[in-house]
């Protein structure tokens, strides 16, 4: 079954059912399916023949999620746009976007000369009528969204998800964390914006299997007491978000089950886990399984899966991000794209059935990254990834990104090598290791550290980390300079935010 037939059906079995709630309003299934089905009617009649991409911009109000599907059942993909990016990056995402129409859920000061649908016209038209039209929804290959990544040049790149990719996915995210009743739909939480990759794990995966899902918007969780309020009444059974969102949360005493006593599952991708982040929610929430997962935005959000178990978060080295879902192989690539053994680090190639269709306008990057492989005589498109990793007994395991590899004095470093090395110290909730350039070499490292050592700071803080440190790496690759935080500060993605971390460095 399709995600939007799965939608249709849970409206017409249980049209009352909660499908969506945030501070801003609620959606039932009903509501879902026919406000979305007006408003799609409405965009077929006003854009006719013309099958290009929407925008979609907003953050967590009930409008986003019907201008989304209304999109895909007028037969047409779409481009979130959340309100938190900057307007500079908004203007330029839109740009490459390149819409006929932009559905503006919330006000949007600059819509590169775009027409507009408003969130007031918008709701009129999810509520209100009109002549009928026939409709065919996005299907197959047809594109069902587009997400901007951030690009190497500093331009956003789109990277296109189809119908078949998205499906394929549901299929298996599903089913993640067996065990749950069927005939006791879940409540997922949603920590991320829409424009990430990772919203898709709790957004469609709450829809397809006839769910609840659980917002919480930027402001709340900004606010630690509007936070732990709405985790409270949330009746939250399933957890999705990133390893650094669930460390804010650890660190204030009250998140445990008591809050959230429905948790059953937390499943995280984004970043990587590390053991003590799993060790603390095992302690905190000894009834609930925790998933890591893996996948480059460019695989449609996740492709592997292992449990961690509290064996498997005490053990003595880092943690693997799991075995590839059905449909999907990895290979790891050496530097002329040969194929390693077992056991050798190279680069991550993802080849399967929610590889993505390429980059939106930009065949020149989509020839660079992308390719096809003939696994078990089918041809599957293949995705480079840049990250660096290994197999191990069917688990793959993450090194790390290939671009940040360093040279300092002549060794090559891994720069997460040495964050997960910090990350093994006790009482260190995170840390990101920057190198520090002059005259445009390398000349040094830093590291930002949150930890929980009380009392300890500055020179005895750093110096007991390097020598905890001298135990599992070289001296080469101990940073010169430690810097203490409260927290890491992080992205609107809920990721920890380096390029901030560089500023302080200024």
């Amino acid at each position: 079954m399709n995600l939007l037939d799965a939608i249709a059906s849970h409206a017409a079995a249980r049209p009352d059912a909660l499908a969506y709630r945030s501070p801003q309003g609620e959606l039932t299934y009903r509501q879902l399916w026919e406000g979305a089905g007006r408003l799609a009617a409405a965009l077929e009649r006003r854009l006719g023949e013309n099958r290009a991409p929407l925008v979609v911009y907003g953050h967590k109000g009930p409008l986003v999620p019907l201008c989304f599907l209304a999109c895909v059942r007028s037969g047409r993909g779409y481009c979130p746009v959340d309100t938190s990016l900057p307007p500079e990056r908004v203007a330029r995402t839109v740009e490459a976007a390149d819409p006929p129409l932009v559905l503006a859920a919330e006000p949007l000061a600059d819509p590169c000369g775009r027409p507009v649908l408003a969130a007031a016209e918008l709701t009129a038209l999810a509520e209100g009528g009109g002549p009928p039209v026939d409709l065919r929804p996005v299907e197959g290959e047809d594109l069902f969204y587009i997400l901007f990544t951030s690009g190497s040049t500093g331009t956003p790149k789109g990277v296109q998800i189809t119908a078949d990719c998205l499906d394929h996915f549901l299929d298996w995210s599903s089913q993640l964390g067996e065990g749950f009743p069927a005939e006791a739909p879940r409540v997922f939480l949603n920590q991320a914006p829409f424009s990430f990759d990772l919203s898709v794990m709790d957004l469609y995966t709450a829809f397809y299997t006839g769910g609840t899902l659980w917002t919480l918007p930027k402001e709340v969780q900004q606010d630690a007491a509007a936070l732990f309020s709405s985790l409270e009444r949330s009746g939250a059974q399933v957890w999705v978000s990133t390893p650094s969102f669930a460390e804010v949360c650890l660190a204030d005493r009250r998140f445990d089950s008591t809050l959230l006593p429905d948790m059953r599952l937390f499943l995280f991708c984004g970043e990587t886990l590390q053991n003590a982040t799993a060790q603390k929610l095992h302690s905190r929430f000894p009834g609930a399984k925790v998933i890591n997962t893996y996948g480059p935005t460019e695989s449609t959000v996740a492709i592997t899966q292992v449990e961690i178990t509290p064996a498997l978060a005490a053990a003595d080295e880092p943690l693997p991000v799991g075995a590839p879902k059905p449909g999907t192989w990895l290979f790891i690539a050496g530097p002329e794209g040969e194929d390693l053994p077992e056991g050798e680090r190279g680069e991550i190639v993802i080849v399967g059935d929610t590889v993505s269709s390429g980059y939106f306008g930009r065949p020149d990057l989509t020839a660079r990254a992308f390719g096809t492989r003939r696994v078990a005589g089918v041809e599957y498109r293949l995705y480079r990834t840049g990250d660096k990793g290994y197999l191990r007994g069917g688990q793959l395991h993450y090194c790390g990104r290939l671009d940040l590899q360093i040279k300092l004095h002549g060794y090559r470093i891994e720069l997460e090598d040495i964050e997960q090395n910090i990350c093994r110290l006790p009482g260190v909730r995170g840390a990101v290791v920057l190198p520090q350039e002059r005259d445009g070499t390398i000349r040094s490292l830093t590291a930002y550290v949150a930890a929980d050592w009380p009392g300890e700071r500055g020179f005895a803080a750093s110096q007991r980390a390097r020598g905890e440190l001298a135990q599992f790496l070289p001296a080469y690759m101990i940073p010169k300079k430690f810097v203490f935080l409260d927290a890491l500060p992080m992205t609107a993605n809920g990721k920890v935010d380096r390029k901030a971390l560089g500023g302080l460095a200024r």
